[in-house]
C-alpha cells in the first residue's frame, strides 16, 4: 500500500436528502478509511478522507457518482499533508456546519 494521505472533498449538486452522507460513510468503512462527512448549510457535503492514496482515490471516484438518487455537480479536492490536528479512528457522520 502507498503512503497515507488526507483529502478534503467539497461535493455540490443534489447531495442532501438523498442518502449521500450515509452512503459515503458506508463506502469509506468498506474501504477501511478514516475520516468524516457532514452536510453544509449551503447545500453541499464536505468530507475528510484519510488512508492509502489508492483507496482515497477510489472513494473520491465514488464521490463523483454518489448514491443512485444523487446528482453530483462537482467534487473539489484538496490534498493535505496532515490532518487538521486530529486523526479519527474509523469514519463518522458529523453535524451540519
Amino acid at each position: 500500500m502507498s503512503e497515507t494521505i488526507h483529502r478534503k472533498l467539497l461535493i455540490t449538486g443534489r447531495v442532501q436528502g438523498v442518502g449521500y452522507r450515509w452512503s459515503l460513510c458506508a463506502e469509506a468503512e468498506i474501504l477501511g478509511l478514516a475520516g468524516w462527512v457532514r452536510n453544509r448549510h449551503d447545500g453541499s457535503v464536505e468530507a475528510l478522507l484519510i488512508g492509502p492514496a489508492e483507496l482515497v482515490e477510489a472513494l473520491t471516484a465514488w464521490a463523483r457518482r454518489g448514491p443512485p438518487s444523487a446528482q453530483v455537480a462537482a467534487v473539489l479536492c484538496n490534498d493535505q499533508p496532515t490532518a487538521d490536528g486530529e486523526v479519527p479512528s474509523g469514519f463518522a457522520q458529523r453535524p451540519t456546519v
